[in-house]
């Protein structure tokens, strides 16, 4: 068994294969036309399709019930990026516990999109900020292992 990618339902292809090219800098590596494949294995299905597949109409959006995952090594470009773009966000940018800032809004279908600070990068901010290699491990919650190898 192998895992190949996740699968979002759109309800315009056209609409969405841009907003993930202008906003994401994906770009369609597979076209079957009523299934992509952007990069990174990001895939897009037709609702109409869709519903042919399964069977039935009855297709929710906007549940916040899952996101797609991003990671960003410069967050800071990005955020400001987002800031000229017609966005709507989950939430603004904000910090988590461990350190790593992350900021969440919707596509055009209302999936949630998370882009993260690459955590290689937020471990290699805090070792430039001063702090031991033990102590960024207890700070971000993550094993000295990791942040030895995030060391330059």
């Amino acid at each position: 068994m192998k895992f190949k990618n996740p699968l979002l339902i759109v309800t315009n292809m056209d609409k969405t294969v841009e907003f993930y090219k202008k906003v994401l800098g994906l770009h369609v590596v597979m076209d079957f036309g009523a299934n992509k494949t952007l990069t990174g294995g990001l895939a897009l299905q037709t609702l109409k399709t869709w519903e042919n597949f399964i069977g039935t109409s009855e297709i929710s959006f906007g549940t916040n019930n899952s996101e797609v995952y991003f990671e960003e090594d410069d967050f800071d470009r990005f955020a400001e990026k987002l800031k000229k773009l017609s966005i709507e966000y989950v939430h603004p940018v904000k910090t988590h516990s461990w350190g790593q800032r992350v900021v969440r809004f919707y596509d055009p279908d209302r999936h949630i999109i998370e882009v993260g600070e690459n955590m290689k990068v937020v471990c290699q901010r805090f070792l430039d900020s001063g702090m031991t290699p033990d102590q960024v491990a207890e700070r971000m919650g993550v094993p000295l292992k990791f942040v030895n190898s995030c060391m330059r």
